[in-house]
């Protein structure tokens, strides 16, 4: 015996699924929600794409920014290197300019050595001078004293008073 399924108004609870279903549906369309559900559907892709457009944009500004930035950095380099070379020509005229100021300082620190030995010489020179000038003149008045007496010294005074008289 087979046992037969319970129905109602003619249609067993398969029937009934399938209309249920189909009322959704129906309430569905009627109510346009696929019509919604594309909307926002759409709203969500255009939603994307401009974050798509704003991410490429953000993409190609930080390229713009990169390629900026590795411009200075090559900038910065060439400058580096000319002030470097600056630096370098600078040392070396200050290099040159030591060596002729010490050129000349030494010329100067020797000329003042060789004009003070000369005024050395000069000074050894006077006082042999004034040396033998008064060894001479003590030699000159022993030998006076030695052979003029008083009468001889009385008469070379005469003269040398009527020397300066004269004049």
């Amino acid at each position: 015996m087979v046992e037969a399924e319970p129905t109602y108004l003619g249609l067993n609870p398969g029937g009934w699924v399938a209309l249920a279903m189909l009322v959704v549906f129906a309430i569905m369309i009627w109510k346009k929600v696929p019509a919604a559900i594309g909307k926002a559907l759409d709203s969500k892709i255009a939603l994307i794409r401009d974050q798509l457009a704003e991410a490429e944009s953000l993409r190609k500004e930080a390229e713009a920014l990169k390629a900026e930035y590795e411009k200075k950095a090559k900038s910065v380099d060439k400058d580096r290197a000319a002030l470097l070379e600056r630096a370098k020509h600078e040392a070396e005229e200050i290099v040159a300019k030591a060596k002729t100021d010490a050129e000349a300082l030494i010329g100067r620190r020797t000329r003042m050595a060789e004009e003070k030995i000369a005024a050395e010489e000069r000074t050894a020179i006077e006082q042999l001078r004034a040396s033998a000038a008064d060894a001479a003149a003590k030699a000159a008045a022993k030998l006076i004293a030695e052979r003029h007496d008083a009468g001889t010294d009385a008469k070379l005074v005469d003269q040398a008073i009527k020397e300066i008289a004269a004049r």
